[in-house]
């Protein structure tokens, strides 16, 4: 089922800092500018150091329980699904992913590269599939996905793509692949969770991580089949998104208990492919990978990302995690607006 965010008004409510050193305890600024607009439709920022929330703000009619349509960012939470069944021992990075489809086969355009395309080609957006959410001619776009029954079957009779003379191959590109933004193989990835755990996806990540880690808000977008849209279709509450985002940080651990391994939380943020070379963006394991730079300084740090300027940010030089939630959907600038938010009201603080 779809949610609709209806906006109330520009700045619904506003919670003072829970916990703050002098960089987070004036906050006017950031909420005077989000009044203006400047950073597009922001409906909350939240802020944690070190584990405790040090700003927390709702606005345009969010509050602190309203779940928040964040489009890909929960991509990563089906990541870290991912990682969760290697820990378990039932996946590996190198595991080829079309065995565990063969009740969806013989696929569509055979070849048998298919049988060697991994759980690693999907989780780094760099399989040999033609399937490319910004490329509007694509066959793998997100749109057409959307619109057909059986998602795991629209992957895998994907024909191979090719790579023209201006771009790279696999055989001269850093680290060996080929970026393209594909939907499909994220839902591809998780429909690979459910059938090695033998379990529904929304069934175990609930197990593996709403219920350890406190989540009791969340609502799932479906497919016609009632498979969890694993792509994008998770709405969490700010707090929600940071907790996530904080076992991350924390080396896979939530308040003492293990949720992840560390080898895996590791593993996820290493680089693995160059996502936009012009714009020093890198990508892991569903975690995007682009410094800010500021004054000279250069800020490490690795997120997720969604349509609208969604983000949730790690800093884990500074211990800090942010999360950002929007809803400029499909409009021009809404992920500068967001850098630009972070630029001058996270960055330049950590900066002073």
């Amino acid at each position: 089922m779809k949610r609709l965010i209806t906006v109330f008004g520009l700045f619904a409510c506003v919670t003072a800092p829970l916990a703050a050193d002098g960089r987070w305890t004036d906050m006017s600024g950031l909420e005077n500018n989000i009044r203006k607009g400047d950073y597009g439709t922001v409906t909350s920022v939240l802020i944690m150091e070190d584990g405790k929330i040090v700003y927390e703000g709702y606005f345009n009619g969010a509050k602190a329980d309203s779940l928040h349509n964040t489009r890909s960012v929960p991509k990563t939470i089906t990541g870290m699904a991912v990682g969760a069944a290697i820990d378990e021992g039932l996946l590996s990075v190198d595991t080829p992913a079309a065995n565990f489809f063969s009740d969806v086969a013989p696929f569509e355009n055979p070849d048998p590269r298919k049988f060697n395309i991994t759980i690693e080609d999907a989780i780094t957006m760099s399989s040999i599939l033609e399937c490319d959410d910004n490329d509007r001619f694509s066959r793998g776009n997100e749109a057409r996905m959307s619109i057909v029954e059986d998602w795991a079957s629209f992957f895998w009779d994907l024909p191979i793509r090719g790579y023209p003379g201006w771009s790279d191959t696999p055989a001269t590109a850093k680290y060996g692949r080929v970026f393209a933004y594909c939907s499909a193989g994220v839902e591809m990835a998780g429909q690979l969770v459910e059938r090695a755990t033998k379990t529904r996806f929304q069934d175990y990540v609930k197990a593996k991580f709403f219920d350890p880690m406190e989540i009791d808000r969340f609502e799932w977008q479906e497919n016609g089949l009632g498979q969890a849209h694993k792509s994008g279709g998770l709405s969490l509450t700010a707090r929600g998104l940071a907790k996530f985002a904080e076992m991350q940080r924390s080396g896979g651990l939530y308040k003492g208990q293990r949720i992840l391994s560390q080898t895996w939380t590791e593993e996820a943020i290493k680089p693995r492919a160059v996502a936009y070379s012009d714009q020093q963006v890198e990508y892991g394991y569903l975690w995007w990978r682009s410094p800010y730079v500021v004054l000279g300084e250069r800020f490490e740090d690795y997120y997720m990302a969604g349509n609208g300027g969604n983000r949730v940010v790690v800093m884990p030089a500074h211990d800090l995690v942010v999360v950002i939630t929007k809803t400029d959907y499909n409009t021009r600038g809404m992920h500068q607006a967001t850098d630009k938010l972070i630029d001058k009201e996270i960055i330049a603080r950590l900066a002073q």
